[in-house]
Protein backbone atom coordinates (compact mmCIF):
# COMPACT_ATOMS: atom_id res chain seq x y z
CA UNK A 1 0.00 0.00 0.00
CA UNK A 2 1.13 3.58 -0.45
CA UNK A 3 3.14 4.69 2.57
CA UNK A 4 3.84 1.18 3.85
CA UNK A 5 7.61 1.74 3.74
CA UNK A 6 8.50 -0.42 0.74
CA UNK A 7 11.33 1.77 -0.54
CA UNK A 8 12.74 2.58 2.90
CA UNK A 9 12.80 -1.06 3.97
CA UNK A 10 13.99 -2.21 0.55
CA UNK A 11 17.02 0.06 0.71
CA UNK A 12 17.84 -1.16 4.23
CA UNK A 13 17.50 -4.83 3.20
CA UNK A 14 19.77 -4.27 0.21
CA UNK A 15 22.44 -2.79 2.47
CA UNK A 16 22.05 -5.59 5.04
CA UNK A 17 22.36 -8.31 2.40
CA UNK A 18 24.91 -6.39 0.30
CA UNK A 19 22.88 -6.65 -2.91
CA UNK A 20 21.61 -3.99 -5.32
CA UNK A 21 18.35 -2.18 -4.60
CA UNK A 22 15.87 -1.39 -7.37
CA UNK A 23 12.69 0.66 -7.13
CA UNK A 24 10.26 -0.21 -9.91
CA UNK A 25 8.62 3.23 -9.93
CA UNK A 26 12.05 4.88 -10.19
CA UNK A 27 12.93 2.56 -13.07
CA UNK A 28 9.70 3.41 -14.90
CA UNK A 29 10.28 7.13 -14.29
CA UNK A 30 13.83 6.87 -15.64
CA UNK A 31 12.76 5.01 -18.75
CA UNK A 32 9.77 7.25 -19.45
CA UNK A 33 11.68 10.41 -18.52
CA UNK A 34 8.64 11.72 -16.65
CA UNK A 35 7.05 11.24 -13.24
CA UNK A 36 4.45 8.61 -12.44
CA UNK A 37 1.93 11.43 -11.95
CA UNK A 38 2.76 12.77 -15.42
CA UNK A 39 2.34 9.31 -16.95
CA UNK A 40 -1.06 8.91 -15.30
CA UNK A 41 -2.14 12.40 -16.37
CA UNK A 42 -1.08 12.01 -19.99
CA UNK A 43 -1.71 8.32 -20.65
CA UNK A 44 -4.00 7.02 -17.90
CA UNK A 45 -3.75 4.10 -15.51
CA UNK A 46 -4.14 1.38 -18.15
CA UNK A 47 -1.06 2.60 -20.02
CA UNK A 48 0.89 2.88 -16.76
CA UNK A 49 -0.04 -0.64 -15.68
CA UNK A 50 1.03 -2.05 -19.04
CA UNK A 51 4.34 -0.20 -18.89
CA UNK A 52 4.81 -1.26 -15.27
CA UNK A 53 4.33 -4.94 -16.23
CA UNK A 54 6.79 -4.69 -19.13
CA UNK A 55 9.47 -2.98 -17.05
CA UNK A 56 8.91 -5.44 -14.19
CA UNK A 57 9.55 -8.39 -16.47
CA UNK A 58 12.73 -6.78 -17.79
CA UNK A 59 13.96 -6.05 -14.27
CA UNK A 60 13.23 -9.60 -13.14
CA UNK A 61 15.57 -10.90 -15.86
CA UNK A 62 18.57 -9.29 -14.13
CA UNK A 63 21.16 -11.82 -13.06
CA UNK A 64 22.03 -12.18 -9.41
CA UNK A 65 20.24 -11.32 -6.22
CA UNK A 66 18.67 -7.93 -5.60
CA UNK A 67 15.92 -6.29 -3.57
CA UNK A 68 13.04 -4.82 -5.54
CA UNK A 69 10.45 -2.38 -4.22
CA UNK A 70 7.31 -2.27 -6.36
CA UNK A 71 4.35 0.03 -6.29
CA UNK A 72 1.48 -1.16 -4.11
CA UNK A 73 -0.65 -1.97 -7.15
CA UNK A 74 2.03 -3.86 -9.05
CA UNK A 75 1.06 -7.36 -7.87
CA UNK A 76 -2.59 -6.75 -8.75
CA UNK A 77 -2.26 -6.41 -12.55
CA UNK A 78 -1.06 -8.38 -15.58
CA UNK A 79 -0.11 -11.49 -13.55
CA UNK A 80 2.73 -9.51 -11.98
CA UNK A 81 2.40 -11.35 -8.67
CA UNK A 82 3.05 -14.65 -10.39
CA UNK A 83 6.09 -13.19 -12.17
CA UNK A 84 7.43 -11.94 -8.85
CA UNK A 85 6.80 -15.28 -7.13
CA UNK A 86 8.64 -17.16 -9.87
CA UNK A 87 11.80 -15.15 -9.29
CA UNK A 88 11.95 -14.66 -5.53
CA UNK A 89 10.16 -14.14 -2.27
CA UNK A 90 7.39 -11.55 -2.07
CA UNK A 91 7.05 -9.56 1.16
CA UNK A 92 3.82 -7.75 2.04
CA UNK A 93 4.12 -4.88 4.50
CA UNK A 94 0.78 -4.88 6.33
CA UNK A 95 0.34 -1.43 7.83
CA UNK A 96 -2.96 -0.32 9.40
CA UNK A 97 -4.89 2.19 7.29
CA UNK A 98 -4.84 4.94 9.98
CA UNK A 99 -1.03 4.76 9.94
CA UNK A 100 -0.97 4.86 6.14
CA UNK A 101 -3.16 7.99 6.24
CA UNK A 102 -0.76 9.62 8.69
CA UNK A 103 2.22 8.80 6.45
CA UNK A 104 0.79 9.86 3.07
CA UNK A 105 -1.56 12.72 3.94
CA UNK A 106 1.00 15.43 3.14
CA UNK A 107 1.96 13.85 -0.21
CA UNK A 108 -1.43 12.48 -1.31
CA UNK A 109 -1.93 15.24 -3.89
CA UNK A 110 1.19 14.05 -5.75
CA UNK A 111 0.08 10.40 -5.83
CA UNK A 112 -2.14 9.73 -8.85
CA UNK A 113 -4.46 7.23 -7.18
CA UNK A 114 -4.84 9.33 -4.02
CA UNK A 115 -4.98 12.87 -5.43
CA UNK A 116 -8.78 12.91 -5.43
CA UNK A 117 -8.86 12.46 -1.64
CA UNK A 118 -8.32 16.01 -0.29
CA UNK A 119 -9.07 15.32 3.40
CA UNK A 120 -7.85 12.77 5.91
CA UNK A 121 -11.31 11.16 5.98
CA UNK A 122 -11.51 10.92 2.18
CA UNK A 123 -7.98 9.52 2.11
CA UNK A 124 -8.88 6.90 4.73
CA UNK A 125 -11.93 5.87 2.69
CA UNK A 126 -9.85 5.65 -0.50
CA UNK A 127 -7.14 3.57 1.21
CA UNK A 128 -9.76 1.27 2.79
CA UNK A 129 -11.30 0.75 -0.66
CA UNK A 130 -7.91 0.15 -2.26
CA UNK A 131 -6.90 -2.33 0.43
CA UNK A 132 -10.15 -4.28 0.04
CA UNK A 133 -9.48 -4.60 -3.71
CA UNK A 134 -5.86 -5.63 -3.22
CA UNK A 135 -6.11 -7.95 -0.21
CA UNK A 136 -6.63 -11.03 -2.40
CA UNK A 137 -3.22 -10.38 -3.99
CA UNK A 138 -1.39 -9.30 -0.84
CA UNK A 139 -2.60 -12.43 0.97
CA UNK A 140 -0.62 -14.56 -1.50
CA UNK A 141 2.75 -13.02 -0.57
CA UNK A 142 5.44 -15.41 0.63
CA UNK A 143 5.99 -13.34 3.77
CA UNK A 144 3.91 -10.79 5.66
CA UNK A 145 5.33 -8.27 8.10
CA UNK A 146 2.67 -6.91 10.44
CA UNK A 147 4.95 -4.58 12.41
CA UNK A 148 3.79 -0.97 11.83
CA UNK A 149 7.35 -0.10 10.82
CA UNK A 150 8.88 -3.33 9.55
CA UNK A 151 12.63 -3.53 10.12
CA UNK A 152 15.46 -5.58 8.65
CA UNK A 153 15.43 -7.63 11.85
CA UNK A 154 11.69 -8.33 11.46
CA UNK A 155 12.31 -9.56 7.91
CA UNK A 156 15.24 -11.70 9.04
CA UNK A 157 12.97 -13.36 11.63
CA UNK A 158 10.32 -13.97 8.96
CA UNK A 159 12.93 -15.45 6.62
CA UNK A 160 14.24 -17.71 9.38
CA UNK A 161 10.74 -19.02 10.08
CA UNK A 162 10.02 -19.38 6.34
CA UNK A 163 13.11 -21.45 5.67
CA UNK A 164 12.67 -23.52 8.84
CA UNK A 165 9.06 -24.47 8.06
CA UNK A 166 9.12 -24.13 4.24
Amino acid sequence: MPGAGKTTLGRALAVAYQVPFLDLDEEITRREQRSIAAIFAAEGEAYFRGREAAVLREVLQRPGAFVLATGGGTPCFHHNLEALQQTGLVLYLEVPVPELVRRVLASAATRPLLAAAPTAEALRERLDETLRARTQFYARASLCCTAPACTVEDVQRLLGAYYTTG
